[in-house]
């Protein structure tokens, strides 16, 4: 099982823009939805993105559509998040996670088998 591992995380006012990036050891295969979950205090976790390695197809929750970009560097098996526009309702412990899928167009659902241990993004009003 791949391990993950988050950086990137911090603090920045409302309207800034912080850029997660997720490491992964192990095989990563070209049939995996690689994605960011995250948690706010007291809420339930969410997905909020998602791409599927074999062709790059990015997928995003409602809530940050526009605002939020997922990219990939397969060859060095590393997954961005490029988060613009930040509101402080972005607040939360954002994880990175994986999933085995058969088609592309399942990495849509923002669900993920397994995640990292986080890293926490603190937006400020």
């Amino acid at each position: 099982q791949a391990q993950l591992a988050e950086s990137g995380g911090g603090s920045v006012q409302a309207g800034g823009s912080l850029r997660l990036s997720c490491v992964a050891s192990g095989f990563i295969s070209s049939s995996h939805c690689m994605g960011w979950l995250r948690q706010a205090p007291g809420k339930e976790r969410e997905g909020v993105a998602g791409i599927y390695t074999g062709g790059g197809n990015t997928y995003y929750a409602d809530s940050v559509k526009g605002r939020f970009s997922m990219s990939q560097d397969r060859a060095q098996k590393t997954w961005y998040l490029q988060m613009n526009s930040l509101k402080p309702e972005d607040t939360a412990m954002y994880y990175c996670a994986l999933r085995p899928v058969r088609w592309g167009s399942q990495c849509g659902d923002l669900i993920f088998d397994y995640s990292g241990q986080g890293t926490q993004v603190t937006v400020s009003s």
